[in-house]
């Protein structure tokens, strides 16, 4: 059985979408006092990088940027035996910031709610906003997107690839059948 591939969002189109994910927060945050990101390794600490910059040639501002890995709050940790541990770095407080956590593919909400738990062991945020770049359906939590740069509805056999260049920028976005 031969594996096919759909380019869902070409290099141009992952820009675009970042970049409307960028306007969308300043937008709704109404500009980016106390706004901070969070990218949930790897792939959403890539993304929230690119964010970051979008919204730095935007408003000329730098906001906080942070990683978390969410290994050990993962809630199949048990049945799927030893998986290596990244690292979390938030080099700021996260009290009473409004916090946009990225990541690359929004699926069941299991690792959205794992990221928001590790969150909670840093600080106590105003809020937490979550900014993906697929949202893919089948949530078994109730959990939804603030900012999404494309909604893609896929079979649950199918899997969406968030491909990377060797610098972290990203270049395409393919769903495998």
């Amino acid at each position: 059985m031969s594996e096919s591939n759909t380019v869902i969002l070409d290099h141009a189109g992952v820009k675009r979408a970042l970049t409307r994910i960028a306007h969308e927060i300043l937008e709704y945050n109404k500009g980016t006092e106390n706004l901070a990101l969070v990218g949930i390794r790897s792939g959403g600490a890539h993304l929230a990088e690119q964010i970051r910059a979008r919204i730095n040639d935007i408003e000329g501002v730098e906001l906080p940027l942070g990683a978390v890995d969410i290994t050990m709050y993962r809630d199949d940790l048990g049945s799927r035996g030893s998986l290596p541990v990244g690292k979390t770095d938030i080099p700021f407080a996260l009290d009473d910031k409004k916090v946009i956590l990225v990541d690359d593919v929004l699926f069941t909400g299991r690792t959205i709610r794992a990221a928001m738990d590790a969150l909670m062991d840093f600080g106590r945020p105003n809020t937490i906003q979550l900014a993906v770049l697929i949202d893919r359906g089948h949530r078994e939590l109730p959990i939804r997107s603030d900012y999404t740069g494309r909604n893609v509805p896929t079979s649950r056999e199918e899997k969406v690839l968030v491909e990377f260049d060797t610098d972290n920028a990203p270049i395409e976005v393919h769903l495998a059948k």
